[in-house]
């Protein structure tokens, strides 16, 4: 049984809607925490939704933040608590994109999912899984999860831009490179990357005009 999830949205600066950009927010935040990005992007995507789901479940102790799924690392939960949440999560964040792309009458090559930290490890494990490819994947401060398993599991091969601080404290920066590997030997032709010096564990304003670039081309724009 899939979970409903809950989301914010900012309309075209146009009125019209050709295009959706799905925020998929960190740990511990909201979807309120990436939709604030519309305003500087929305002037050159003017055509372009922006969308940004809640994550499914609150933390434990924490009565504002939300996750995808669990930590062990950080909440102590186990390995398959872990597991079994993504999975969970997965089916939400695909039941989501379904309703969106009914709801506004769009294809799946009109959709970007823009992904910060836990939300890159959802995009980069939920996009490849469908059987219709996005537009394009930008996944800032994450990881891809299971890399091990993205071979035999993948269905579609959308178009991903990589992008990470060289001094985040959270995520290593080496998960840049795996994740860069991993899908390239999962055969993936369209993988870009982009470091941003001196930032920790955030989307600096370098990354973000290149996130743009990305998804004006990836979009056709």
């Amino acid at each position: 049984m899939t979970r409903v999830l809950k989301a914010d949205r900012r309309e075209p600066v146009s009125g019209e809607t050709r295009s959706a950009v799905v925020f998929l927010h960190g740990y511990g935040a909201n979807g309120a925490d990436l939709l604030g990005l519309a305003d500087p992007l929305g002037e050159h995507l003017p055509d372009t939704l922006f969308v940004a789901p809640d994550a499914p479940e609150s933390i434990p102790g924490m009565p504002m933040g939300l996750q995808w799924f669990p930590i062990p690392w950080i909440d102590n939960s186990s390995e398959e608590e872990a597991e079994r949440g993504l999975m969970a999560a997965a089916q939400d964040l695909d039941a989501f994109l379904d309703a969106l792309m009914v709801d506004e009458d769009l294809l799946p090559e009109q959709v970007v999912l823009f992904g910060f930290s836990q939300g890159t490890m959802m995009a980069l494990h939920v996009a490849p899984r469908r059987e219709d490819p996005v537009a394009g994947i930008v996944a800032f401060s994450g990881r891809l999860l299971s890399p091990d398993l993205l071979a035999d599991e993948t269905r579609s091969r959308p178009p991903v831009l990589l992008v990470h601080g060289d001094a985040d404290d959270v995520v290593p920066v080496q998960s840049l490179p795996e994740a860069a590997e991993a899908l390239q030997e999962a055969g993936w032709k369209d993988v870009y990357a982009h470091i941003m010096k001196g930032t920790a564990h955030g989307i600096a304003p370098d990354g973000l005009s290149v996130a743009l670039a990305f998804m004006r081309d990836k979009l056709g724009l």
